[in-house]
């Protein structure tokens, strides 16, 4: 693990690094979460909290948990968005090892030490644990089955709990503080995927992402269909902005919601002359449909979902894919990115 020669930062301090907006509800368990994490043997942390001008009373609620515990430091975040308010904590930060967090997840009473453990123990850059999702209420479990299957997220290794090697990007990140200041800071000028990006960036320079099956997280996915379609919209629309950066996407896998909402656009424009394309497709993916809820339910172990499941996957794939096309189309046109997803949707 290379520690840069700075007296300015301490070799067993983590920086652990958290935007947030307009949270007022999760930022007490956070910060509960956050300072009850047990360390290794001589080791401090700081919990840096970028809150970008929140008007729900985050803010101030911030301000009274730092008054009373010394780890925790309030970082403006004018910018408002993940990438800003990242790149602020980073410049704050004053440990050798930063680590990201985030307000919606609840992590193992040991996660930054599995985080340090791994570091040291594989020399990689960037390290992190499977995303695993819980959700809330019945349609909030359904997405959280879908966003578990392999079925419906195309066999990414990151929501795998038990795969441990190298990946090609990792749920949240903990990186020792030189690789910023080789490889660079988050682009600010992405609103979603800025760390898919920067890992992207580190892989296309040789650096090494990890997953270890140690590091334990649990992430709250959305609770309803509405804001998972905005969600994936959003996540979609950044993906052409970043392959426009690098000339490739992270992995072909994001590419295909865009290819099946433009082939269901394709065969419904056959419609007046034949019914043939379009119902041949929407049979098919009715029947994928069918079979990965299937697939989600029995792996979640909760067959009473099986009938939300099909809306929840459709929203993911239909809600990525044409995000991803709007991106496009803005590009083409050499527009600037759309006020519509310039902001942070939950």
């Amino acid at each position: 693990m290379n520690i840069p020669e700075d007296r300015d930062l301490n070799p067993l301090l983590i920086s652990v690094i958290v935007p947030c907006r307009n949270e007022r509800q999760h930022i007490d368990a956070f910060c509960d979460s956050a300072i009850s994490q047990v360390l290794p043997e001589g080791w401090r942390m700081e919990v840096l909290v970028a809150d970008g001008d929140s008007d729900d009373g985050t803010r101030q609620r911030l301000q009274e948990r730092c008054a009373s515990d010394p780890r925790l430091v309030l970082v403006d975040n004018p910018g408002r968005i993940v990438s800003t308010g990242l790149n602020a904590c980073i410049a704050r930060a004053r440990g050798a090892i930063i680590a990201r967090l985030d307000v919606h997840t609840q992590f193992a009473p040991d996660y930054l030490a599995q985080c340090i453990a791994a570091l040291s123990r594989t020399g990689a850059d960037n390290v992190g644990g499977p995303w695993v999702a819980r959700g809330t209420g019945r349609t909030g479990a359904a997405v959280a089955a879908a966003f578990q299957c392999r079925w419906v997220v195309g066999g990414a290794r990151s929501r795998d709990v038990q795969f441990e090697g190298a990946v090609d990007t990792v749920y949240l990140g903990c990186w020792p503080r030189s690789v910023f200041e080789s490889y660079g800071h988050f682009d600010e000028a992405l609103v979603r995927n800025q760390d898919d990006e920067h890992n992207l960036r580190l892989r296309l320079a040789g650096a090494r992402i990890w997953q270890s099956r140690l590091i334990r997280s649990t992430y709250h996915p959305r609770n309803s269909l509405r804001h998972l379609f905005s969600q994936q919209r959003q996540y979609g629309y950044w993906r052409p902005f970043v392959m426009r950066k690098h000339g490739q996407p992270g992995a072909l896998r994001q590419l295909v919601p865009a290819i099946f909402v433009a082939a269901l656009v394709a065969t419904a424009a056959l419609l007046p002359w034949t019914v043939l394309p379009f119902a041949g497709l929407a049979l098919a993916y009715g029947a994928y449909l069918l079979a990965a809820s299937a697939a989600a339910a029995k792996a979640a172990g909760d067959w009473a979902l099986l009938p939300r499941l099909p809306a929840a996957i459709a929203a993911f794939h239909v809600g990525y894919g044409l995000g991803t096309w709007r991106g496009l189309w803005d590009i083409v046109r050499s527009r600037t990115p759309s006020a519509d997803f310039a902001r942070i949707t939950r």
